[in-house]
């Protein structure tokens, strides 16, 4: 039974999350937004890296490494960001967070619930933004030769990990103000540097290093990036390259099962936080 509603909470709030969404706009213009965006935002990394490296284009380990990130990383910032703003929303603009919260449902499935629209839109982004590097940038992508067991497993577990780490920033929106969304794009954009997204992670000093393989979107970045071009013959220039497949999984589960212990101790003691302090109701009026 328990399982039966936190499925239909999951449902509705996905349901929700997608009627506020798309609601700025008619269908077809959202649907053109959501098409240009991804490959709008793909093609400035594209020309930076191609006034940088001339060459870039040229080496498909260099180019594909940072395609390949770039685009499965938008998962990360558009699920974190989606995340946080369903508290911001609930509670600053629409003011119906305390309805929410006391409804007899688990807040926790409303929050992931309401991330599946966005983890939806991005999948859509992710597959146009692979398409258009594949038809016009020679991206060696072959769907043939995709470890495709391996990706579903990796995506599964990855997309796990991110809502986790979106949970625990939503739990600390709880008790900060609209403008606590920097933290959020504060977060991201250290996942960006330390995880490897476009670079290899052993560009970066040693300290730094030690960060990124403490945090399972490295190895998830590097895992989808093994299924993806499995069979091509690129390459891997990851700096993980030592690591065996079996071996880049077991760290990403061990580091992503960390991060969800710690997600939820921290939503837990921002919720008592906010719960004590009267904050679910909270508005900034500005």
């Amino acid at each position: 039974m328990a399982v039966r509603d936190h499925l239909r909470t999951i449902k509705y709030a996905a349901w929700l999350g997608w009627q506020m969404d798309s609601n700025w706009t008619n269908p077809y213009l959202f649907i053109a937004y959501s098409l240009v965006k991804p490959i709008a935002a793909t093609l400035i990394l594209v020309f930076m890296y191609l006034v940088i490296f001339s060459s870039a284009l040229a080496n498909p380990a260099v180019f594909s490494y940072m395609y390949i990130g770039n685009a499965f990383y938008m998962y990360v910032a558009q699920v974190l960001f989606g995340l946080v703003m369903v508290i911001y929303e609930d509670r600053e603009h629409y003011q119906t967070l305390k309805q929410v919260y006391i409804a007899p449902i688990s807040f926790y499935m409303y929050i992931i619930g309401r991330a599946i629209p966005k983890i939806i839109l991005t999948t859509i982004g992710i597959l146009i933004t692979l398409a258009f590097g594949v038809v016009f940038l020679s991206l060696p992508i072959d769907l043939l030769t995709i470890s495709w067991m391996l990706l579903a497993a990796a995506m599964l577990l990855g997309l796990l990990c991110i809502c986790m780490i979106g949970i625990a920033l939503a739990g600390i929106a709880l008790l900060t103000a609209k403008h606590g969304s920097g933290i959020n794009e504060g977060i991201a954009g250290a996942f960006y540097l330390f995880c490897g997204v476009v670079f290899p992670i052993t560009f970066l000093p040693a300290w730094a290093q030690s960060i990124g393989l403490a945090i399972p979107i490295t190895y998830w970045l590097e895992i989808v990036r093994r299924a993806v071009l499995s069979g091509s013959g690129v390459p891997n220039i990851s700096g993980l390259e030592a690591y065996s497949n079996s071996e880049i999984f077991l760290l990403l589960l061990f580091s992503s099962l960390l991060f969800f212990v710690i997600s939820i101790a921290i939503f837990r003691y921002a919720d008592y936080l906010a719960r004590k302090k009267g904050k679910l109701d909270m508005t900034t009026t500005y």
